[in-house]
Formats: structure tokens, C-alpha cells, sequence
């Protein structure tokens, strides 16, 4: 799946799913923007596993974003009947510090939620985000995540982080 599109800085980039060949970018990516990192088998296992909802922005042929997400059947996070739901985990998401602001990561979110629902039959999504990252936290939110509890010393750091979440 190719999507062209026009930002407000006038980048124009393509979203299209993630495949084995993107791994590489992808943990490349991740080292540069994230303190969480994981190995190269976990990133493969995901493309291979939720192809249909990993997804990766490019700008003139290089990937500069991805979202990795994951399918599971359990607990639902947000409702409290049916209370056993098929959901949506977005496990990472991440966009080179110079491609930020134009709408990449935003768009990334919009195609993975859409096909987790479509492709997988999720009923609802959630992630896990830093309590200190407000950027990331105002997209979820203008995505129409709430914030559903706090996980105390989440990170290996030691930081909280916010568990955010929202039907879909």
C-alpha cells in the first residue's frame, strides 16, 4: 500500500507497509530516536507477523519513520464489558528528529489503527508512552487516546509511563 502526501512543509512523503528489506532503517531509526531499543529478531518477527499494520514513511526513497505494532487477545484496557478483547498494541513508533512536525508520525498512526481494525479485528488499541514525552502524548490525545492508568518505573531508566489507549 503507497499513500502520496503533501505536508504542511511542503515534504512530500509515501507511507507504505514495512518489509524485511526495512528492518535495517528501521532499527536504525529507533536507536537514533528512542532509548528503547530492540534486537533485530524482534523487529523481524513483527514485520513478518503484523505485516498488514507495520507500516514505514519515506521521503525520496529513504525511511525516515515507522510504527510497529502488535496483535493480542486479552484483558480489554479501556472497557469494562466484554472485558476479553482482540487488541491493537503499538509497540513503537518513531520518525527521524529532522522529518518531525510535518505530520509523519501522525499518518503512520492514522494507517496502523485502520488496518489493525480492518486487517486483524482489533477493538481497541493501546501503547505506552513516557510521562515526560508531551509531544507524543498531545498527538495520541488529538488521536483520540485517553490516558487509562500509570505504570510506575516502566522504563529502564526508571521513568513512568502513561498507558493511553482508545477503541477503535
Amino acid at each position: 500500500m503507497w499513500s502520496e502526501l503533501q505536508t504542511d512543509k511542503e515534504v512530500q512523503f509515501s507511507i507504505r507497509n514495512a518489509t524485511l528489506n526495512d528492518v535495517e532503517d528501521i532499527m536504525s531509526i529507533n536507536r537514533i530516536s528512542l532509548p528503547e531499543n530492540y534486537p533485530y529478531y524482534f523487529f523481524q518477527e513483527h514485520v513478518v507477523e503484523y505485516a498488514r499494520a507495520f507500516f514505514v514513511a519515506e521521503v525520496k526513497g529513504e525511511v525516515v519513520g515507522y510504527i510497529m505494532p502488535r496483535i493480542e487477545s486479552g484483558f480489554s484496557v479501556i472497557r469494562s464489558f466484554p472485558n476479553f478483547v482482540k487488541k491493537g498494541h503499538v509497540v513503537s513508533i518513531a520518525v527521524l528528529p529532522s522529518y518531525r512536525g510535518m505530520g509523519i508520525g501522525g499518518n503512520l498512526l492514522d494507517y496502523s489503527l485502520s488496518h489493525m481494525k480492518s486487517d486483524y479485528g482489533a477493538q481497541e488499541v493501546y501503547l505506552e508512552v513516557r510521562v515526560s514525552n508531551d509531544v507524543a502524548i498531545r498527538l495520541y490525545e488529538k488521536k483520540g487516546f485517553k490516558k487509562v492508568r500509570t505504570l510506575k518505573h516502566y522504563y529502564m531508566d526508571g521513568e513512568d509511563a502513561f498507558v493511553m489507549a482508545r477503541e477503535l
